[in-house]
């Protein structure tokens, strides 16, 4: 196998979108707090607990089948001494209506999995749900509303809906949206074939890229971002552009290689997953040993009834 296509291996899947947004959302605390605070209004700050939950969901059918669903995140934020429960996705195909039943399934299962009962009641508590589109189309609006008809009255909840072809370089970066950095490639999707036949315009998105990581750099000197945040979202970019990118060669090699190829094993990022490693391994020899103690004990206390019997 050559370098070439090891490199390909390694940059390519079909799930690179989730899982460059899925990353994010589950390792980058510094990433995800600005997104919720510009997404639902907030204004969380850096001593916000964030506590990630099950993502897996499982939705009947009428049939009485059950389909596995995943959701892109799913978390509660805490400060101040109030908790909010949020549910975020990241949505890569054109808008039309069935993402919003998806968003009702995915929640009531939330609200069916966190709720509280009592002897005669039963409180189903929906979570701030938010959608990130990746592309159009154009008309679609900044909110959505999901409307719940119930025997005693209606209760309604506001989606909102951010569009990543709405926000340029500036307003990234002004609005601390890092998280939307791997997907403003999107913005170019359309114009991808022309681009790749015309070398001036490939220069010009390179362009574009070295001053976004310039950025990414004066964030992480200021002690803005962590590194191993920065880390994510360059290598997050990386595949995220060579998926995009993958029928346009000229165009995905040349810009594709401003993120830098070596950012697939940062320092940072490999020393952060070696030390869960670690605790886990660690974690796991505790619980060994634990069980050993209690195995012993439970001997002893036998030998010992032994003993009173005889």
């Amino acid at each position: 196998m050559d370098n070439a296509t090891k490199t390909e291996d390694v940059l390519y899947s079909d799930m690179a979108y989730d899982d460059a947004f899925r990353t994010m959302e589950s390792e980058c605390d510094d990433l995800l707090i600005p997104y919720v605070n510009y997404m639902f209004g907030e204004h969380y700050d850096s001593s916000a607990v964030i506590t990630r939950m099950r993502n897996e969901h499982f939705i009947e059918h009428e049939d009485h089948s059950n389909e596995k669903r995943i959701t892109d995140s799913h978390f509660t934020i805490s400060q101040n001494g109030i908790t909010k429960r949020y549910h975020l996705e990241c949505e890569s195909s054109k808008y039309d209506n069935s993402i919003l039943i998806r968003l009702f399934e995915y929640g009531s299962q939330i609200a069916v999995d966190t709720a509280e009962t009592g002897e005669m009641t039963v409180r189903l508590t929906f979570p701030n749900t938010g959608l990130l589109l990746l592309r159009g189309p154009r008309s679609v609006r900044d909110k959505a509303v999901m409307v719940i008809d119930t025997p005693d009255g209606s209760v309604s909840s506001t989606i909102p809906i951010m569009k990543i072809y709405d926000f340029t370089i500036k307003d990234i970066f002004d609005q601390k949206l890092y998280m939307l950095i791997p997907f403003y490639i999107f913005n170019y999707e359309s114009d991808l074939e022309a681009i790749n036949s015309d070398e001036q315009r490939i220069e010009k998105l390179q362009d574009v890229y070295r001053d976004i990581l310039n950025k990414i750099k004066v964030l992480h000197d200021g002690g803005v971002l962590s590194a191993f945040s920065c880390g994510v979202i360059i290598n997050s970019t990386r595949r995220v552009m060579y998926k995009l990118m993958h029928k346009h060669e000229r165009v995905q090699e040349k810009v594709g290689e401003i993120m830098g190829g070596k950012v697939l094993d940062l320092p940072e990022i490999r020393i952060f997953h070696e030390g869960k490693e670690q605790g886990r391994l660690e974690g796991e020899a505790e619980r060994k040993q634990l069980s050993e103690e209690i195995e012993r004990l439970r001997k002893e206390i036998e030998q010992l009834k032994q003993k009173v019997n005889d």
